[in-house]
């Protein structure tokens, strides 16, 4: 059977990677000159804990995702913790944060029960730690660690540096682990050297042709028409121009965002932290994620931050693309405004630093990190959707998370065995990833980092990459 795949980003590669590894050779499309090169992801999301306002089967499906995708792209994960805080301001209750993560450890043992290959957030028991504000108090003043070894080591930085009157108590350090987004697209490189990729190839239209499309792709001046048997539309926030191809409507949002990077000392790591906030308005969360040699990255979910005024389309009948702002298209084709960046970015300092104050001092860059997202039908709040099917030989990925990405391949797997192109067999195969030399991803991450525009040195871990099964002595 001929498979196409539109779309190499996190989805259409992923795709491709177990499809390929099933045994199937499927040609990817991809119209940028690298893959996963769209919006940046900088977490597992392992169990929404960036989310609040989620229900709890959110939630458990995002750690259950999370799992698996740490299973298979191991060498692509920052180990190291995150804090979750809610200042007093914020109408979020804390006692009822910690409720909720209790029972996402408790979630988390049974999926241990079921399978301890998923024991790859810690103990269950330490997947979640409270500490109270005498217990930071007790750490004020000790030297920060090179190497933090343990929950306390970690703490350090934060103890020293945030302004703990500012916050309610306790506060959450969670094994909520990082993704680093260059190591990422290294590693799906890496895994489909072998494979039909085409880089640099846009489609141009996709034709019905009996049970099957056509496929019409355009390389520079080349113009190519290819039969295929089954078709994925994984063309991210752009998914909808394929649906019009083909006369479908699916109802969708797109959604601009963007987060900021500036230069501190790289003196010592920090943990990820989490300021809550109310989505959309002016005390929106902050965020605060490490990266090597004392670049952050920054998010403030408001408006003038992360978020734009004009920053959400909304397909409209009988079109499934939503027809968002042209400035933004121009960003994502042709690169972030210089001078709005500079401005957002010292924004978003200003922000952080309410709650870190030496982080004030932070020098911006004009390098964000941005890109648009969809999400499936009407609901902005969205986290978990992975596929929607026309018939059986079409479907749309349509992942909010990447995290999402293999419920989404065995979904796919399910119509590839109705229509034989797999046997019985593969339905529930879970494909470990495959563990890659670390000088080649490391070359070829800061290779990609510097390529769109980003130090190098943001393609490397805080926190090296030591083995499969090791886990850094603090988790």
């Amino acid at each position: 059977m001929k498979i196409a795949i539109i779309g190499g980003g996190v989805a259409g590669a992923s795709v491709a990677i177990n499809l390929h590894k099933l045994g199937l050779e499927p040609t990817l499309f991809e119209k940028k000159s690298a893959l996963i090169a769209g919006p940046p992801a900088c977490h597992l999301h392992a169990g929404g804990n960036l989310y609040p306002d989620i229900n709890d089967a959110q939630r458990k499906q995002l750690l259950k995702e999370s799992i698996e995708f740490l299973r298979f792209y191991p060498q692509a994960i920052e180990k190291r913790p995150t804090l979750l805080t809610v200042p007093k301001h914020i109408p979020i209750d804390i006692y009822e944060l910690i409720q909720r993560t209790k029972k996402l450890a408790i979630y988390y043992k049974e999926l241990i029960d079921k399978d301890p290959a998923n024991r790859v957030l810690g103990d269950p028991q330490e997947y979640f730690m409270t500490f109270s504000k005498d217990e930071i108090l007790s750490l004020r003043g000790k030297t920060p660690k090179k190497a933090p070894l343990t929950p306390q080591e970690w703490l350090i930085p934060f103890a020293n540096e945030v302004d703990i009157d500012r916050l309610k108590f306790p506060i959450i350090l969670v094994q909520e682990y990082g993704i680093n987004i260059f190591r990422l697209s290294a590693i799906a490189e890496l895994l489909l050297q072998e494979a039909d990729v085409r880089y640099e190839t846009s489609v141009v239209n996709v034709k019905k042709s009996g049970d099957g499309f056509i496929v019409i792709s355009k390389n520079n001046n080349e113009t190519k028409e290819e039969q295929f048997d089954f078709l994925i539309n994984a063309a991210g926030f752009e998914s909808g121009i394929i649906d019009d191809f083909l006369g479908y409507f699916r109802e969708r949002l797109v959604e601009f965002k963007a987060a900021y990077i500036a230069k501190y000392h790289s003196n010592y790591p920090y943990p990820e932290m989490i300021f809550h906030g109310i989505r959309g308005t002016e005390n929106g969360m902050a965020q605060f994620t490490p990266y090597p040699a004392g670049y952050y990255q920054l998010h403030g979910m408001r408006k003038d931050i992360t978020l734009f005024e004009d920053g959400v389309a909304k397909s409209e009948p009988p079109s499934s693309q939503p027809k968002l702002s042209q400035k933004y298209i121009e960003f994502i084709e042709k690169g972030f405004d210089p001078k709005l960046a500079l401005k957002r970015t010292k924004k978003a300092i200003w922000y952080v630093g309410r709650y870190i104050p030496p982080f004030a001092q932070a020098k911006p860059t004009t390098t964000p990190l941005f890109g648009a997202q969809q999400v499936p039908g009407s609901d902005l709040s969205l986290r978990t959707a992975e596929v929607s099917f026309e018939g059986d030989r079409y479907v749309r990925c349509e992942i909010v998370k990447v995290s999402s990405i293999f419920t989404m391949a065995d979904a796919i797997i399910g119509k590839l065995i109705k229509l034989q192109a797999l046997p019985s067999t593969a339905q529930g195969i879970r494909i470990e990833g495959e563990l890659l030399d670390e000088k080649s991803i490391d070359s070829l991450a800061q290779e990609i980092a510097q390529k769109r525009g980003y130090p190098h040195q943001m393609a490397k871990l805080l926190i090296p990459y030591i083995g499969k099964e090791s886990l850094h002595a603090a988790l």
